[in-house]
């Protein structure tokens, strides 16, 4: 279920108040500064630092 998006916009990432974006399956939100993706349960986001999961950095090259 998709995220309303009169709430992506009062939402920030937790760790560092920067802005989120849904991830491309709309599991969860991703802060791009932080790394992290903080999952959506039940249609509900999860904005809580510890239940974040660290994404993978891309290689570089």
């Amino acid at each position: 279920m998709p995220v309303d998006k009169r709430l992506l916009e009062i939402l920030a990432c937790p760790k560092c108040r920067g802005e989120i974006r849904p991830s491309d399956d709309e599991s969860g939100l991703i802060c791009d500064n932080c790394k992290l993706l903080y999952p959506i349960k039940e249609g509900i986001p999860v904005m809580l630092v510890e239940e974040a999961l660290k994404l993978e950095e891309e290689p570089v090259g």
